[in-house]
């Protein structure tokens, strides 16, 4: 018994599950390749509000690339601004953009 109890105190406490956005975030940085980096050469920032709220961004210009919370390492190529939750059901496919083209 004595044994088992010297166990449980120096086993880790579980990890603490991330928050949406940064799950997202996680996953987008776990799937990022050179060849991404190399085809798409943008910077792209998001500032969201709500939970999770701030400046978020994915830098696929930059070798290596990276994604995280705070402002992209250069200068970003693209701002787009929604509430966190709309940035998560973006991310995955519960939400399409809408995009509309712009005569000059």
């Amino acid at each position: 018994m004595k044994d088992q109890v010297e166990l449980r105190l120096t086993e880790s406490a579980p990890a603490k599950p991330l928050s949406p956005v940064a799950e997202t975030f996680r996953v987008i940085q776990g799937a990022m390749t050179e060849e991404y980096v190399r085809s798409t050469q943008g910077v792209f920032q998001f500032e969201l509000s709500g939970d999770e709220g701030g400046t978020w961004y994915i830098d696929l210009k930059t070798q290596g690339g990276s994604a995280g919370f705070g402002k992209p390492p250069v200068a970003a190529d693209v701002v787009m601004s929604m509430s966190s939750a709309d940035f998560v059901k973006m991310f995955t496919g519960k939400l399409m953009p809408i995009v509309r083209k712009i005569k000059c």
